[in-house]
């Protein structure tokens, strides 16, 4: 039996750290990512702020150990470069064997984020018989009133997390203590269409509002960038619903992970448990829904639970950013070999937290998408105000305290927690400094690792997630 752990990533979609009671929520949304944080050997961050506002970003970021300005997927590209070795193929390198499974196509092979595990699934409307098997599916389909919207040919309405939760625990009993393992898991349930399975629909409502809020919540997904043409001017009683909802979505993932969480620990008890979203959730905040456009903490600040045999639960900083985490675990399990190869083409960019503390953080937004989102905004409402946001690649430096943009069309400083006003004028020597800092950053760390866009066809299967996901039309 191996002395060195295992590592469990799991990434949950769309989960602002704001609506996780782990992170002090009022609504109990994430008792078990409590339970698994108040352990002995567990922690939970409050200030964990993603790399991107999107899915490709930020996974991007997390299974190649490097900013997104630096691998460029989600920013200018839709995949990440070959000239970038992925975080699986540096846990091969030390002997681990590696499995992945997400529900995004995002994180799959259609952006080369399969590369380098030793298992990859991708699970979707399309692969989920293939990748579910018989036994698995059965049991779905006996319980898909108890774990999704029942029998309904509207695929943005089921949740998968059960069958993720199912063919997780199975990888697990095919795993030995012989070799450790890499296991890294994306659950995409939080996504919007916010539609929890049936028996968590009056989680946080009362019975009598759930017609209505299962209305809200369709008409959130299939009218999301009308209502943002128009304001998001959604009476309070909608809003309300709509985020009872999506609070559902998340404690039904919660209790998903839970159970992940107990078959890991009684099967394999020296294991690194990893749990985090890869961004939030926006509603209403400066004009935007869902994860479009801005990088307010609503959408880049997410929750983060470490549990196990790692000094990780020891780190003494504030902010803290999912590099960082891959980097210290890594470095923990003994990557020299790994880290030397890493440094010569620039990964590895996160903070040992062993030695290092985080000073301030950095979320990016590519171009193309931004600009893309502006041009269905202004085709729905001619007079939509554009000009409210920030044009082209933005990139935010956060501090605990400020929040400093700079953009293709400008800059503004916030102080948090209000990021609506600007305060440059008010405070130009903390602009300088922050603006100081992220040049510096942008001239090292940020520059990209290689000079070509990748761009991608994607699959019929892919596209009809899209669709399912609701960027694409």
């Amino acid at each position: 039996m191996t002395g060195r752990p295992n590592v469990v990533w799991v990434t949950i979609e769309s989960t602002r750290a704001d609506h996780a009671s782990v992170t002090g929520y009022e609504r109990e949304t994430t008792p078990n990512l409590e339970r698994i944080a108040d352990a002995a050997a567990g922690r939970s961050f409050d200030d964990c702020i993603a790399h991107g506002v999107w899915t490709l970003p930020s996974s991007a970021s997390i299974l190649t150990g490097t900013v997104p300005s630096r691998h460029d997927a989600g920013m200018e590209s839709e995949a990440i470069p070959d000239e970038l070795r992925t975080v699986p193929e540096l846990f091969g390198d030390l002997g681990y064997r590696t499995a992945g499974l997400s529900t995004n196509f995002h994180a799959s092979e259609a952006t080369d984020l399969d590369r380098g595990f030793d298992r990859f699934a991708w699970l979707s409307s399309d692969t989920l018989v293939d990748v579910a098997g018989p036994r698995t599916l059965a049991k779905y389909l006996l319980r898909i009133r108890r774990h999704s919207a029942g029998f309904t040919t509207d695929t943005s309405k089921h949740n998968t997390g059960y069958v993720v939760t199912d063919v997780l625990k199975r990888w697990l009993r095919g795993m030995t203590d012989e070799e450790p393992f890499f296991l890294y898991a994306h659950y995409g349930d939080p996504h919007h269409e916010y539609y929890p399975p049936l028996p968590y629909h009056d989680r946080f409502l009362d019975e009598s509002d759930v017609a209505r809020a299962r209305e809200a919540v369709a008409r959130h997904h299939h009218d999301l960038n009308e209502i943002i043409a128009d304001g998001c001017d959604l009476a309070p009683e909608t809003w309300a619903a709509i985020e009872a909802m999506y609070d559902a979505e998340i404690a039904y993932t919660d209790a998903l992970v839970g159970d992940l969480f107990e078959s890991v620990r009684e099967r394999y008890p020296n294991t690194v448990f990893v749990v985090t979203a890869d961004h939030g959730e926006l509603f209403g905040e400066q004009g935007m829904l869902a994860h479009k456009v801005v990088v307010d903490d609503a959408v880049a600040r997410v929750p983060l639970v470490v549990h196990g045999p790692t000094t990780l639960t020891d780190y003494d900083g504030d902010l803290i950013q999912h590099i960082d985490v891959m980097r210290t675990l890594l470095a923990e399990l003994g990557h020299e070999s790994a880290r030397a190869r890493g440094e010569e083409s620039g990964q590895l960019q996160g903070h040992d937290l062993r030695t290092d503390e985080r000073e301030f953080a950095v979320t990016q937004r590519g171009a193309p998408r931004y600009r893309k989102n502006m041009d269905q905004f202004e085709s729905l409402n001619p007079s939509f105000d554009t000009a409210r946001y920030h044009d082209g690649t933005l990139h935010a430096l956060r501090t605990r305290d400020f929040k400093f943009l700079s953009s293709d069309s400008g800059e503004a400083l916030h102080r948090l927690p209000d990021e609506e006003t600007d305060v440059i004028d008010d405070h130009p020597e903390v602009a300088d400094r922050l603006r100081r800092r992220l040049d510096e950053w942008l001239e090292t760390t940020g520059q990209p690792v290689a000079t070509t866009r990748k761009k991608r066809e994607y699959s019929n299967a892919a596209r009809r997630q899209m669709r399912d996901l609701g960027y694409l039309e």
